[in-house]
């Protein structure tokens, strides 16, 4: 997974089924038909996630009323292991990967055993969970971890647990084990075989002013790591931009409208805004094109139009010197550079010159 040929759009539906398969469906057609690579839901049992008393985030009490708890929010939208085979069927058939991310241990054996997803997607409330990221190396699949709320020492904490699953066995799990993991050149590249790391601003919706794009290059130039973006601002802008900063992921809610009941909606996109934006991230990664400044083929044939020669200012005789009277520069690029202007300055004329003729070498 360290390597990706295109940008990896993960067309994030999470709980925006409201805990209905047929709901779910919709969304992977959604998903197919705005040219994502993945859809992603979430696998929970709400029991073993939250407590009786966990209280919900202020954005979830805006969205779905304060007398429900978060316990009670969650259980609603739980996806059954015979609602995940059906849609990871489905999602075969639509050609689309299925993609879920587990919060809990039950659900991330049955992801990663029962049904033996390719790839792990860890939230970042988990980033400090060391039992559970553990267990999600230990099952040896790639993993992408997503980092909101997180400084860099949380991340590279969270990558030590992560290299001590890949490369350690028999060990004894500690703080100190998970550093020398990170540390060693097994650890390292197996870091950088499994891993991607997403930004990520924890709230929803999230401000452009709280993304810092710019987290990006650093956790790309501190970890020597690919980066991604889980984009959860309005609109499409950020996500675009995340691409040309250099991101090999863009995860991104969407829903089927943002006037459903339930906690992420209105802070997802619309099909239509998901199309526009797996359609703008192709673009414009088409355009990052390559680093080295040269000219590209289909510029060639316009330097001629575009650029200028040096053309004689007047008529001009044979053996007559060249001069700033009798020598100017216009279109078309044919002949003498005009970087050359200076070395001709004084030069005799080889031929007779009509005015505006190109100077040839």
């Amino acid at each position: 997974m360290n390597q990706f040929s295109h940008v990896y759009v993960i067309a994030e539906a999470g709980v925006n089924h409201n805990g209905s398969l047929e709901m779910a469906k919709e969304l992977v057609d959604v998903a197919v038909d705005a040219g994502a690579d993945a859809i992603k839901f979430q696998t929970f049992k709400a029991e073993k996630v939250v407590s009786s008393l966990a209280p919900k985030a202020e954005y979830q009490n805006k969205t779905t009323g304060r007398l429900e708890s978060q316990l009670e929010m969650l259980k609603k939208l739980e996806l059954g292991e015979e609602d995940i085979q059906l849609l990871i069927e489905y999602c075969h058939k639509r050609k689309i990967q299925f993609l879920s991310t587990p919060f809990d241990f039950e659900s991330l054996n049955l992801l990663t055993y029962t049904f033996d997803l390719p790839i792990i997607k860890i939230a970042s409330g988990e980033i400090t969970n060391a039992p559970f990221l553990l267990k999600a190396a230990q099952a040896g699949k790639p993993i992408i971890l997503s980092t909101g709320m997180s400084t860099l020492g949380d991340v590279e904490l969270a990558l030590g647990v992560l290299a001590f699953g890949y490369t350690v066995k028999g060990k004894k799990p500690s703080l100190k084990a998970f550093r020398e993991a990170f540390c060693s050149i097994e650890g390292q590249q197996a870091l950088r075989d499994n891993v991607v790391l997403l930004h990520c601003t924890t709230e929803y919706p999230a401000s452009f002013s709280d993304v810092n794009l710019r987290v990006i290059h650093t956790m790309m130039r501190c970890f020597g790591l690919q980066v991604g973006l889980s984009d959860h601002t309005p609109g499409i802008a950020v996500s675009i931009a995340a691409v040309a900063q250099g991101a090999v992921i863009i995860e991104k809610h969407f829903t089927l409208a943002r006037n459903l009941p339930g906690p992420d909606h209105q802070a997802s996109l619309e099909p239509e805004e998901l199309k526009m934006m797996v359609q703008s991230i192709r673009q414009v990664e088409a355009a990052l094109g390559s680093p080295i400044k040269i000219p590209t083929q289909i510029e060639i044939k316009n330097a001629h139009v575009a650029r200028k020669s040096l053309v004689a200012a007047r008529d001009i005789q044979k053996g007559e010197l060249f001069s700033e009277d009798n020598l100017t520069i216009k279109r078309p690029g044919i002949g003498v550079s005009p970087m050359q202007y200076w070395d001709w300055l004084g030069k005799n004329a080889e031929r007779d010159y009509k005015q505006d003729d190109v100077i040839r070498p």
